[in-house]
């Protein structure tokens, strides 16, 4: 039986061919484990130049490299501060507090972004020793809510936070998609950040995903930081190999460019439905549309995606590297079909 795409998560689509094959070109032979083979350093060596990095080091999923990546910005008595939407705070199952032991202070924000201002707002309790100390500002790029901060948000911020004695992390789970919506570089996104995550799952890969430092300080203890939180696995070189498909005549940015385009397309056109409200700008792969609950109700009995605020009614729709033109023509034909008369 044959199912409509889904346009519940960008996590849900396979895996892009080339990444598949580089996959199985990895497979011939031995290599020494645990990344000290020629796919890793290969792949760690592109990563550091695309990122203007100090190191690079390859992890296994999202909340792994914000585990590993916090664990490396933060003192043990320090606190994250985060949006209330942040994947730190929503879905990873308490995993920043369980495994680094930090607090997370976290602030609003109706549109996935935070500003100085709003983290001005945590540095209340400095210098007193019965409240955890802000020490770490970690940002989303691109946010939950699909919209991506701007190069001059990310350097306001960045100078704020050097100022104030904060580190910066950024979560990157869906950095090519923020990339490809701003025609920026990789290297441009991360000159602000001491630290950052690079999503390769959302983007045609399969459990592959990159702690990038760009501070020097920092990379000597990420090793052992990295195989205490079961991060670092033995046949790193099936990781690595993703990680040259991606990078290799920069696939990464086109799979990201394709997403964002679809879900461009899909805005667009949903947005012209009668009953259907777009409710945040569409600035990567993600759309979020308000709806009748019945409108909801009638889509799902053949469509996935999730429902993002039963309260307000609202939804949300990705679109990954292999949806296809067909797919979300199909998808608003049924949004079309299903809208209350």
């Amino acid at each position: 039986m044959t199912y409509p795409k889904s346009f519940g998560s960008d996590n849900h689509a396979g895996m892009h061919p080339a990444v598949l094959r580089a996959i199985a070109d990895a497979n011939a032979g031995d290599a020494v484990a645990y990344g000290a083979d020629a796919r890793t350093e290969e792949a760690t060596a592109g990563l550091r130049e695309i990122f203007g990095a100090d190191e690079a080091f390859l992890v296994l999923n999202g909340s792994g490299a914000n585990v590993l990546g916090l664990s490396l910005l933060l003192r043990r008595h320090e606190a994250v501060i985060c949006a209330e939407s942040a994947h730190i705070n929503t879905d990873e199952c308490g995993a920043p507090e369980q495994l680094v032991g930090t607090k997370l202070l976290t602030v609003p924000s109706p549109d996935g972004k935070i500003t100085p201002e709003l983290i001005a707002e945590k540095l209340s309790g400095r210098g007193d020793d019965h409240r955890s100390q802000p020490g770490v500002v970690a940002l989303t790029q691109s946010t939950e809510l699909g919209t991506c901060y701007t190069l001059a948000e990310l350097r306001k911020i960045a100078d704020f936070c050097h100022a104030s004695d904060l580190r910066l992390y950024l979560d990157g789970a869906r950095l090519a998609n923020a990339a490809a919506s701003l025609d920026c570089s990789l290297a441009e996104l991360a000159e602000c950040a001491d630290a950052l995550s690079f999503g390769g799952t959302k983007n045609g890969a399969m459990g592959a995903e990159a702690l990038i430092v760009m501070r020097p300080s920092l990379s000597a203890d990420a090793p052992y930081l990295r195989k205490q939180a079961l991060q670092l696995t033995s046949k790193l070189r099936f990781v690595a190999a993703q990680f040259n498909a991606l990078l290799s005549d920069g696939l990464w940015r086109a799979n990201a460019t394709h997403a964002n385009a679809m879900a461009g397309r899909l805005a667009e056109g949903a947005g012209a439905v009668p009953g259907v409200e777009i409710v945040h700008p569409v600035q990567a792969n993600a759309v979020f549309a308000r709806l009748q609950p019945r409108h909801i109700a009638a889509l799902q009995q053949d469509w996935t995606f999730h429902v993002w605020d039963e309260s307000d009614n609202v939804v949300r729709w990705m679109a990954s590297f292999d949806t296809t033109e067909a797919d979300v023509s199909a998808f608003l034909t049924a949004i079309r079909e299903t809208a209350p008369r």
